[in-house]
């Protein structure tokens, strides 16, 4: 067990779940950050829950399934109603991985969710979200679709992921909404200007993903480092010439804060994101033991405002070279932010 902090506890807006204040971004164990070991990855899992972090976000399209086969082993002979698990559906991909689009017809929505409720051998999720805005279906039809599971019993709470405020004004108008699942980082802080605002306004949630921007800021990139033809950091223009040798020197003057408050880059980029709001869950996407000890280590570190604007000096907003996906994939946003 973790000799860290336990996670303090967090409500995903004004309707959502009460989770921990962390949560553990499963994706890394399956899919997209190259080779993971299965079981290295449910030691992880079970550290986790173990130290109190209760909620885990994964999707339908990680490894095709096997995240949520994954997560379904590692929660084997624990308590299913003292964890939250958070499923994002919708994505098309073909055997071999390549991305085909997104579809969140209410037909999918509902087959899609049969299918992980038997992988993740329960009878509900916690919080159904589609991943991306399916831009041939209107946002009210997707929600009205989940509002259907709601009201069947197979979902809690519904939540959305990468959309914009008008998308969230809408699909707000036909059910509570408890969270956006959405990137927000020292390096990604777009969603300030009016989607996060928004979800405030309309009491959503967020739960943030890429805390660490794809290990960018996680202390422990280097310039030379490897990446396999199954990383998508190999297609990031953060991570390409000159772009990274720029965030690189971001990540090092972070690092002079983070070692005079006795911290690691990453715990400091953790607990930034965690001070943005009550309403603020960040997710971590550690594959390894080691790595969660770490992240559970940015439970202990508290900004005050001096190191805040040591910080913001540091890594200005807007200060990232290059966007935060491919121009394929960056095409599948909903156009704000």
């Amino acid at each position: 067990m973790s000799t860290h902090t336990r996670p303090a506890r967090r409500t995903l807006g004004t309707t959502g779940p009460v989770t921990s204040a962390l949560g553990l971004g499963c994706m890394g164990m399956s899919d997209l950050y190259g080779p993971a070991d299965e079981a290295e990855s449910i030691a992880t899992i079970h550290a986790a829950l173990d130290a109190g972090i209760t909620l885990l976000d994964t999707g339908d399209f990680y490894g095709m399934g096997h995240n949520e086969l994954l997560i379904h082993e590692a929660l084997r002979g624990r308590d299913r109603e003292s964890v939250q698990i958070s499923v994002k559906f919708g994505a098309q991909r073909t055997p071999d991985g390549q991305w085909l689009g997104y579809d969140a017809s209410p037909a999918a929505t509902k087959t899609a969710l049969a299918y992980t409720l038997r992988r993740l051998r329960t009878d509900h999720v916690d919080v159904y979200r589609p991943a991306r805005l399916d831009p041939d279906v209107p946002i009210e039809e997707t929600v009205g679709a989940i509002a259907d599971l709601v009201k069947a019993g197979h979902v809690r709470h519904i939540g959305l992921s990468e959309v914009s405020a008008d998308t969230m004004r809408r699909a707000a108008a036909v059910h509570p909404i408890s969270d956006l699942q959405i990137e927000y980082s020292l390096l990604s802080r777009s969603i300030e200007a009016s989607v996060l605002p928004t979800a405030r306004e309309l009491g959503i949630g967020v739960t943030a993903y890429g805390v660490l921007s794809r290990g960018l800021l996680s202390g422990h990139w280097g310039r030379d480092r490897a990446l396999t033809g199954t990383d998508l950091r190999g297609h990031s223009p953060r991570f390409q010439g000159e772009n990274l040798d720029h965030n690189l020197a971001l990540v090092e003057a972070l690092r002079g804060i983070a070692t005079a408050r006795g911290a690691t880059v990453a715990q400091v980029a953790i607990a930034w994101v965690a001070s943005r709001g009550q309403d603020v869950v960040p997710l971590v996407g550690a594959r390894r033991r080691d790595r969660l000890a770490e992240a559970l280590g940015a439970l202990d570190v508290t900004l005050t405002e001096a190191d805040l604007a040591a910080v913001e000096a540091a890594v200005p907003a807007g200060s990232a070279a290059g966007d935060r996906y491919a121009a394929a994939q960056m095409a599948h946003l909903d156009s704000e932010h």
